[in-house]
């Protein structure tokens, strides 16, 4: 390790042999490695190591204040997102296996996170309900609101969840739906008026938001048509929303 540069590994017990991989990262992203899937405050790329492939994540560097803040009172988004994975996985709802993450600190300061996951298998999200048709799309909209419940009973609510955080792919048994972009999460009890809330930052239909509430009610011990009327007015609050189908 770097003395100037001292990196924190956290690594998953199936995947101690990725330690070289996951400190080589930052280099890596510097000599442009990989494929480039989201690139905006923070970078997402694809990157193949042994034969596997992998999700690495790098979260931009902090303001000033909050080099401080992360490097002493908060933990790292990278952290955060390793932490929330794993506890999804715990509860029962999908997400790309997690394998690690490093903090990177500088001159004594927070300055660099990486989060690394499993590539996901699952080869649509949310929004292509919106731009092609899907035999099974009343299954995807069931099993969405069915997997939000369970989220709900157990605290978590996500912060983020939005179109393209939403993975989902048709399989022999149903519908497989993986939750992605975990750094922000919200903890604690959500009654039925969060709870419909969370869903404000999905586009839908009238009938999508039925079979959405229908599910997200059943399981949760809610009032369907109560749930439908507070998804439904929720969604229309969104700035610039556009709901427009294929």
């Amino acid at each position: 390790m770097n003395i100037f540069h001292p990196r924190t590994l956290v690594i998953h017990p199936g995947f101690k042999d990725l330690e070289e991989f996951i400190l080589s990262i930052p280099e890596r992203f510097d000599n442009n490695e990989g494929t480039v899937i989201h690139k905006g405050r923070n970078e997402l790329r694809t990157m193949e190591y042994n034969g596997r492939k992998f999700v690495v994540k790098s979260f931009h560097a902090p303001n000033f204040i909050n080099r401080f803040v992360y490097g002493i009172f908060r933990p790292s988004k990278a952290k955060r997102s390793y932490d929330h994975a794993e506890m999804l996985l715990k509860i029962g709802v999908g997400t790309p296996q997690p394998v690690g993450y490093m903090n990177i600190r500088s001159g004594g300061l927070f300055d660099r996170s990486y989060y690394v996951s499993c590539e996901s298998t699952c080869p649509y999200i949310y929004q292509n309900l919106f731009e092609q048709k899907f035999e099974y799309e009343e299954e995807v909209l069931r099993a969405i609101g069915r997997t939000t419940a369970v989220l709900h009973e157990h605290g978590y609510a996500h912060k983020d969840y939005g179109r393209a955080n939403i993975l989902f792919q048709k399989v022999p048994d149903g519908i497989k739906l993986e939750i992605v972009d975990l750094n922000r999460m919200a903890i604690g009890p959500l009654d039925i008026k969060a709870g419909c809330k969370n869903f404000e930052r999905l586009p839908a239909t009238p009938q999508m938001h039925r079979w959405m509430a229908e599910e997200y009610a059943k399981a949760r011990g809610f009032d369907a048509e109560k749930c439908f009327e507070l998804m439904v007015a929720y969604r229309s609050t969104q700035p610039g929303k556009i709901d427009n189908r294929y």
